[in-house]
């Protein structure tokens, strides 16, 4: 166990892909760490349950649900922190239940910084995403872009955004906002395109099936994605600002596949699946970010950027998906929204 001494903080969407990797990083770290994770009949405790059970005991797990402001607030009394992650954060899903994103990205970041002010505490972590700039005007992308939702999902991310500003604006709640760019890496769901094409050529398929393949985007290995928390947390003159999480590196999704594919020394084609493409005004065809505003206020690099970096980024996380036990939690074969 920590020390008493040692600062406690809040981790939401702890059973996440990025969150379950950021508590890892924080008791690393050596933070006490509680993890809050989505309530559920079974007690599952999603990614944090794959955990080796040293990293499990030094955790204060507690099981409830963003979306409720008596659950939220019990969960972060005592905290010195709260990387605010739990969200809804599919895009397909969300043009068929839009109103689960409203509930769930902003009435839950609404109960994080009402919580975060009552209780006095010191500074929370809001996770955005690089989906509320949607499709780049100008690259690369600062954090001055124009915000355009673009999918009912990017703008209750937009909304989730400005409330957690809001409070920092009314009652000098501090809050930083940090807009990550597109994590990937291992544990990561096939919602997302580098999992889905993982495992369709981990299958034995080498025609895999993909939507729009000409968009663009800036990846980021989820190692870096965490360390900028972990920096941004550590900054008090990050408290009130928006600040890019981005690699620098820009990649097509079809180089993206190839890319993979040479990784995993595989034969390649893509086949086009039109249920896996976006309606045309709401797909974003280009992401390139601009991180030099992290960069000078905490010194933060990506490790995995550019076309080498993400390469190796992609070895670690192909080798993950390759492990039996790992890759038993997907299903290649389904279209997951």
């Amino acid at each position: 166990m920590k020390k008493l001494d040692t600062p406690r903080v809040l981790v939401t969407g702890a059973d996440g892909f990025i969150g379950s990797h950021l508590v890892e990083l924080l008791l690393k770290e050596g933070y006490q760490v509680r993890a809050f994770c989505i309530y559920n009949s079974s007690g599952s405790m999603g990614w944090i349950d794959t955990l080796s059970d040293l990293k499990k005991n030094q955790l204060e797990v507690i099981l409830g649900d963003i979306r409720d402001p008596i659950s939220v607030r019990e969960a972060m009394r005592d905290c010195s922190q709260v990387f605010h992650l739990a969200a809804l954060i599919a895009i397909p899903y969300s043009y068929l239940a839009p109103s689960s994103y409203i509930d769930t990205n902003i009435h839950g970041t609404l109960n994080i910084v009402q919580a975060a002010r009552d209780l006095g505490v010191e500074k929370v972590i809001h996770t955005s995403t690089s989906e509320t700039y949607g499709t780049a005007q100008f690259v690369p992308i600062t954090e001055d872009h124009p915000l355009v939702g673009q999918s009912p999902y990017s703008a209750s991310k937009i909304g989730a955004d400005q409330i957690a500003l809001s409070y920092w604006r009314s009652f000098e709640t501090p809050v930083v906002v940090l807009r990550p760019f597109n994590t990937y890496g291992p544990r990561q769901s096939t919602r997302a395109v580098i999992p889905t094409i993982i495992t369709q050529l981990l299958s034995g398929k080498n025609e895999i099936s993909l939507g729009s393949t000409s968009p663009t985007r800036d990846f980021n290995f989820v190692q870096d994605t965490c360390t900028s928390f972990l920096k941004v947390s550590q900054c008090n003159d990050a408290v009130g600002m928006v600040i890019n999480s981005a690699s620098n590196f820009e990649i097509s999704i079809g180089d993206t596949a190839k890319l993979i594919a040479k990784v995993m020394d595989k034969e390649l084609i893509i086949k086009t699946d039109n249920k896996r493409f976006r309606p045309e005004a709401s797909e974003v065809n280009r992401l390139f970010g601009d991180n030099s505003l992290l960069r000078n206020l905490t010194g933060w690099t990506p490790e995995y950027s550019g076309v080498d970096g993400m390469y190796i980024g992609l070895e670690k996380t192909i080798k993950w998906f390759s492990d039996s036990d790992n890759l038993r939690h997907y299903k290649s074969d389904k279209y997951t929204i």
